[in-house]
């Protein structure tokens, strides 16, 4: 794993529908375990405007991650230049052990069939009710016949907390029923990999916990790598088995999620608690002038706008009672112990506390923290 140090990064301080898997596992045979995607020195433009360079990371094979960063850092072309939808001018993306920036059109939709993807507006057909959304990809990418089909729709309907809502059209329901319609049919070909680009984009904070807990519980039952782009704080504290930030055109940090969660770079902590003090600005960012400014209002007793720091890692969302424990915590806990001593002393001590089943901060603290 490649990990994204703050003090590695000390320069950032100056159309589609779901793309879907057409062999699916059975329950018999048991359910496949993500993929992997490494990504190593990407960088894109368009036109003279850079929007990220030399990205680096890798998403583990299984587990849950995070992109974070403000509006405008590119956080969706990122997502886009994953599946090949966008062409980084430099880099490379190894999914599947196939660098999807040079390879052929046969090769890309070939890979890009491990992908299924929860689009930020939902990208439903207003003129389908849900299950004929639902079931799009299977009659476009397979020879089921419909009996199967229904059977497929159906089951993932009711994944998602559907199951009766079928006859609905989009228009009909509210919207985090469409996010969770899209969501249903991102997973209908039982993908590999699953993106979801801000699902909880639109929606209140009780419905994008729901939303949360349901991304959990998708990935306790079918074991799938998600990458989550998203900047709502409360899904990046609660969710992500690894998290990173997108800043000034780089990557910030990436890498278990007590590594940013716990992190003293000035741009994370102002990221994750919400305030106007920090190099994060309404349309850019700051100047030092503008942030001498507004730390001279907060001196003079001015609020930050933010909620109150939390001091410590807010544990992380479990599968619901009933459904299996996830796979990936027990991956995720071999593979950062290998790492420990490469990691900074607060995310080392957090990441120690969760192995022993220590959580210091107590659930109070968690509740007044808002929606980035």
């Amino acid at each position: 794993m490649r990990l994204r140090h703050p003090l590695r990064r000390s320069a950032l301080m100056a159309s589609a529908n779901s793309i879907c898997l057409e062999t699916r596992v059975s329950q018999a045979e048991g359910v496949a375990m993500g993929t992997a995607i490494e990504v190593e020195g990407l960088t894109k433009s368009f036109g003279s405007a850079r929007i990220w360079e030399d990205v680096t990371l890798e998403i583990p094979a299984g587990e849950v991650s995070v992109l974070l960063g403000p509006s405008g850092t590119g956080k969706t072309v990122f997502l886009k230049a994953l599946i090949g939808l966008i062409h980084p001018e430099r880099g490379s993306i190894i999914v599947n052990g196939t660098d999807i920036t040079k390879c052929s059109g046969k090769e890309l939709y070939e890979i890009r069939t491990l992908f299924g993807v929860m689009f930020q507006d939902g990208a439903l057909f207003g003129s389908m009710d849900l299950f004929d959304n639902t079931a799009f990809p299977l009659r476009e990418h397979t020879k089921e016949k419909e009996s199967e089909i229904r059977d497929i729709v159906m089951d993932k309907l009711k994944v998602v907390g559907l199951g009766g809502d079928e006859k609905k059209f989009p228009g009909e329901i509210s919207g985090g029923m469409r996010k969770r319609a899209s969501l249903a049919r991102a997973l209908v070909l039982d993908p590999q990999i699953i993106l979801c680009d801000e699902p909880d984009s639109g929606l209140d904070p009780v419905r994008t916990a729901y939303l949360s807990q349901l991304l959990i519980d998708v990935n306790a039952q079918i074991d799938a790598t998600i990458f989550i782009v998203t900047h709502n704080i409360n899904i990046a504290r609660t969710v992500p088995d690894n998290m990173g930030m997108l800043f000034r055109k780089q990557l910030v940090m990436f890498g278990p999620r007590e590594v940013l969660l716990t992190s003293d770079e000035p741009v994370v902590k102002q990221f994750l608690n919400g305030r106007r003090i920090g190099p994060i600005g309404m349309s850019e960012e700051k100047d030092q002038a503008t942030m001498a400014e507004e730390q001279a209002m907060l001196d003079a007793g001015q609020h930050h706008g933010g909620v109150e720091e939390i001091e410590f890692v807010p544990p992380q969302l479990t599968a619901t009672p009933g459904l299996p424990e996830r796979k990936a915590v027990e991956r995720r806990r071999a593979r950062v112990r290998q790492i420990l001593d490469t990691l900074p002393k607060n995310a080392r001590e957090a990441i120690l506390d969760d192995l022993e089943g220590i959580h210091r901060y107590h659930p109070g603290e968690f509740a007044g923290s808002v929606s980035g």
